[in-house]
């Protein structure tokens, strides 16, 4: 199929008079066929403006799991906001929560609730430094921590600059990331050395499990152990960001997938199958400063609507088992698998790699990549020109390279999304 574009183009070009770079867009209505509007979701389906369909792998930027408007999820929703939307105080839900959260997540002895990742971040950072009282924190190149100013650094360096700590937005003061060391995710030996020479003065250690905002790569065999022993060893505090893995390739997140526990950890995207919330929970004596001296606070936290979604999205994913887990990655790895089947025939240089409900997708002729260094030297062009192709074919895919499994994806889909990667990668070959 081919999409089409008539009403989009009228209210793109409403949209740039009130809205700068076009509502949720920064892509130019003549360079593509980019459907900035969209009016519908269901199961694995994205409806655009013009009425064109498209199997979506985009899937919010990772929060849709079970599929978009998932009856279950949008019945809990419709019930809770039949009982008032917030109450400036405590409700069951929140408690009900806590103690599924406590059950699946294993570093989880406390919880707490915030609307989204970049704000647990942030507390997650606080709390850290409240309880060793040091100010330093350890972050990694290629990693993301959200968009506030003390986090907002080292997302996407070039690798000449990827262990700077310099501010990526206009408008972020140099001095709100004076107190973060950059490391080289996935290499021991530079983190032994930056705890030789700082250890005493860093807080924490913050990474994403599974590196997934740089290209989906798994942490290398004792990688994870060593850096959890030289929290221990220094006294600072393990975090792990887990926005992204967090309930997407496991019911107790990359922790309980790769079996090493974190004090702390934040959660958000797939907790609520799309509803905004996020949590952080942890060690007991660490989360307990919140209510001792360590400021969190949110109006919205824990509102009744966004509990509710998470309850009802947790249900379904721990049911019978969490099968539906062993359901998405089979999905994923009949993508990843039937990718590179359908690009070796066709000669074109790929690379897929990942857990299956979470993967990613690279031009090169690399037989794996295991590092941010390495990812970054891979060429952009060939991927978004295929992203495109993938798009006019009626598949929508995040332009970096990123694809999400949701339950809703079916082996028809799997099978037509095959059948557009073969056009597209011949457009990108010509």
């Amino acid at each position: 199929m081919s999409v089409t574009l008539s009403r989009g183009r009228v209210l793109y070009e409403r949209a740039q008079r009130v809205l700068p770079g076009g509502a949720s867009s920064n892509v130019k209505l003549e360079e593509r066929p980019q459907p900035l509007y969209f009016v519908r979701a269901e199961a694995a389906r994205l409806y655009d403006y013009d009425g064109n369909e498209y199997i979506d792998y985009t899937c919010g930027y990772g929060p849709v799991i079970l599929g978009h408007a998932f009856p279950p999820v949008v019945q809990a929703l419709q019930r809770a906001a039949a009982g008032g939307f917030i109450f400036g105080g405590q409700h069951e839900a929140e408690v009900l929560l806590a103690e599924r959260l406590v059950e699946y997540v294993p570093c989880i002895e406390m919880v707490r609730y915030n609307c989204t990742g970049s704000e647990a971040a942030a507390a997650a950072c606080r709390l850290a430094r409240g309880y060793t009282g040091r100010t330093r924190i350890v972050r990694f190149a290629g990693h993301y921590h959200g968009w506030l100013d003390e986090q907002l650094v080292a997302t996407h360096p070039s690798p000449d600059r990827e262990l700077e700590a310099a501010p990526e937005s206009r408008g972020q003061p140099a001095s709100s990331v004076e107190h973060l060391i950059i490391a080289p995710w996935n290499e021991i030996d530079a983190l032994e050395r930056i705890f030789v020479q700082a250890g005493d003065e860093i807080a924490a250690v913050l990474m994403e499990p599974i590196m997934c905002n740089s290209g989906v790569i798994m942490p290398g065999p004792g990688y994870l152990e060593r850096v959890r022993a030289l929290c221990d060893r220094h006294g600072a505090l393990l975090i792990f960001d887990e926005v992204i893995t967090g309930f997407r390739i496991a019911l107790g997140g990359a922790q309980a997938l790769l079996g090493v526990t974190p004090d702390l950890a934040i959660f958000g995207k797939a907790l609520a199958n799309g509803f905004p919330i996020s949590a952080i929970g942890g060690r007991r004596d660490v989360m307990a400063l919140a209510t001792a001296g360590v400021v969190h606070a949110g109006t919205f936290n824990g509102n009744p609507l966004g509990v509710a979604a998470a309850l009802a999205t947790l249900e379904e994913l721990a049911r019978d088992g969490g099968i539906v887990y062993a359901r998405m990655t089979d999905t994923g790895q009949r993508f990843i698998h039937g990718i590179r089947e359908v690009a070796q025939a066709r000669g074109v240089p790929v690379l897929v790699q990942g857990p299956g409900p979470v993967f990613y997708m690279w031009f090169t002729d690399a037989a794996a990549i295991r590092t941010y260094r390495a990812s970054a030297a891979v060429s952009r062009a060939p991927y978004e020109r295929f992203a495109v192709a993938m798009l006019d074919q009626g598949v929508r895919l995040i332009p970096g390279g990123r694809w999400y499994v949701t339950a809703s994806h079916t082996p028809a889909d799997v099978d037509r999304t095959l059948e557009a990667v073969e056009k597209a990668l011949h457009a990108v070959a010509a």
